[in-house]
């Protein structure tokens, strides 16, 4: 990869004026085409790409795993109920040839192995097309423990209804579900991010006018049942049940001896207690029914930011995606490694035009104005390249690539604060060890900067989107919007690193603390069981750096393929922009 030098950087990434008209195309004479940034037959390239598609393999047959659910038994004993799986259904429900952008497949991945497992926490959940339109689909799989609710899979429908409600997005949630996990009921009832909130959400989605529809296609039962009633529309399919307490439950309870369907079946919600609006006799015509339903809402006023006539002919970038897969060493040592952001950037936005913001001042931050699908984006990148920087005294002096400095901070606040006054949506790209430490930086105000970038995300209104390419460390992913900071959407490449410090760094400081406890206990270690204990705290660690265990925590939404990260930064552009509330935005105090 070559970096670019400082004399091309200042005649080819002039910031260039915005263009005020969105109906004319930009004008390709302006100097802000990014070059290609790396030699895609360099002997690294080559070897970064190999091992990334290595990895994706990795990944792609884990998922197809998860995809399977309960496994082909469980699905065979869902047919014998004629009923479709989950994922039958959703090829029913979505539009023909159009992407199902899936989020937290990995939720609850490794975790509850005493109960068998929970794949994708036993629910489907992303962003597709039904009718031409976008919507969220949450969705029970019942090939999982019945559909049933464990902890993961209260947070990841949360997640979900977070995102719709933040988008104001139309929601359909497909029902096929036993209710709360009882083993773990303590870990999913009562708490304020648990199963109750969901209905909480129900009800607020719905004082916002954000569109809900239910399909009942299988069991709704106890305090699940109010999900369905308090969205706008109602279907259920015969042979499905809805009930406050099963028919055992209720001998139990009250002696009372009453079959399925008769204390909660389609039939009787249907012409009885009228709260089911559609009664379907099977899960095809059902989903037919909502599909004919989402066709027929109406369409609010969007957001108000831009967005230019786009071609994907001739507003593609300029240079292949397919690039994106040698950019980042996908080792998980190659922490500190150096490449230069533009490249990323150049994959990613229309045309690869960007106007860079103050190029040669704060450059381990990257800050400029570009498109992605037409939509007028403000970006805010880690740049890995080492750069010699003068300071106020006429020094010189190397800064790091990744690291913040206090120029690189004070830059982006600024950058972050001009997006937030017109109207244009954040695009965060990670790679980052964090702020700078020591003396120099501490006397030139690090704290001070970072606080103030730290502050401008904080209170920004704008929609902000995150993609985390490698590192994302300590106070390093609160500056660059980690998920303490209200992204729309959080994103991860799977060469993503999410802890306060690196694995190296960590294991150094955590062998060296339990070194001197064993010390002043009278045991002094030789140098082989140092390196044990290092190997065997760092591996720990690096597990837990792993982006598929963020995932399975859903610290991010999704682990993506690299050469998709244009396609799903246009659906989540996308998506907010079906939001039209845009607060005031007030800065609030920031340290000067």
């Amino acid at each position: 990869m070559v970096p670019r030098c400082s004399m091309l950087s200042r005649l080819r990434f002039l910031p260039s004026p915005m263009i005020a008209n969105s109906s004319q195309p930009p004008n390709d004479s302006l100097p802000n085409v990014l070059p290609s940034g790396m030699d895609t037959a360099g002997e690294r390239f080559v070897a970064n790409a190999a091992a990334m598609k290595a990895l994706l393999a990795a990944y792609g047959a884990e998922q197809a795993t998860i995809r399977q659910g309960g496994g082909a038994k469980a699905m065979e004993a869902q047919h014998k109920k004629q009923r479709l799986t989950v994922r039958e259904r959703l090829d029913l429900l979505l539009d023909p040839g159009t992407e199902f952008h899936e989020l937290s497949i990995y939720a609850a991945h490794g975790m509850y192995a005493d109960y068998g497992g929970a794949p994708a926490a036993g629910t489907v959940a992303g962003v597709g097309r039904v009718a031409g339109r976008l919507v969220m689909v949450i969705a029970n799989d019942a090939t999982v423990k019945a559909g049933a609710f464990f902890p993961m899979t209260a947070k990841k429908v949360l997640r979900a209804q977070n995102i719709a409600m933040e988008n104001h997005i139309p929601t359909l949630y497909l029902v096929d579900s036993s209710g709360v996990f009882l083993p773990l009921q303590e870990d999913v009832f009562p708490d304020q991010d648990d199963f109750g909130r969901v209905f909480r959400n129900n009800a607020v989605m719905s004082a916002r006018g954000i569109p809900q529809m239910t399909a009942i296609m299988g069991m709704c039962v106890a305090g699940g049942a109010y999900l369905p009633v308090m969205t706008d529309h109602v279907l259920m399919t015969e042979g499905s049940g809805l009930f406050l307490a099963g028919p055992a439950l209720v001998q139990a309870a009250i002696g009372q001896k009453v079959s399925a369907e008769e204390l909660g079946g389609a039939t009787m919600h249907a012409e009885i207690s009228g709260t089911v609006d559609f009664k379907e006799p099977n899960d095809p015509l059902c989903i037919a029914r909502l599909r004919s339903l989402v066709s027929r809402l109406g369409h609010h006023p969007g957001a108000p930011f831009d967005r230019a006539a786009y071609d994907d002919a001739t507003d593609a970038p300029k240079y292949s995606s397919e690039d994106l897969l040698g950019i980042v060493n996908p080792d998980p040592s190659a922490a500190m490694q150096s490449y230069d952001m533009h490249a990323i950037i150049a994959r990613i936005v229309d045309g690869s035009r960007f106007d860079e913001y103050k190029p040669d001042y704060g450059q381990t931050l990257l800050c400029g104005y570009a498109r992605i699908g037409g939509f007028a984006v403000g970006i805010v990148a880690n740049q890995k390249l080492h750069r010699t920087q003068i300071s106020h005294t006429g020094e010189k002096h190397m800064e790091f690539g990744g690291v913040i400095y206090p120029d690189s901070a004070d830059k982006a606040a600024r950058f972050i604060m001009d997006c937030n006054q017109n109207l244009i949506p954040l695009i965060f790209l990670h790679d980052v060890n964090g702020f700078m430490v020591g003396r120099d930086a501490e006397w030139n105000g690090i704290i001070r900067s970072g606080a103030k970038m730290v502050s401008a995300v904080s209170n920004s209104v704008v929609p902000k989107i995150s993609v985390i390419v490698g590192g994302s460390f300590g106070a390093g992913n609160y500056a660059m919007c980690g998920k303490a900071y209200d992204p729309r959407f959080i994103f991860a490449w799977p060469t993503a690193k999410y802890a306060v410090m690196s694995g190296a760094s960590a294991a150094n400081t955590l062998v060296e603390v339990r070194i001197k406890q064993m010390e002043r206990n009278g045991h002094a270690l030789s140098d082989a069981e140092r390196k044990k204990l290092f190997d065997s705290t760092k591996a720990a660690y690096d597990q837990q750096t792993d982006p598929r265990y963020a995932a399975a925590r859903l610290w991010v939404d999704a682990i993506i393929d690299p050469r998709k990260t244009r396609d799903v930064l246009r659906m989540a552009l996308e998506v907010a922009a079906l939001n039209p509330e845009v607060p005031r935005f007030n800065p609030g105090i920031l340290q000067t």
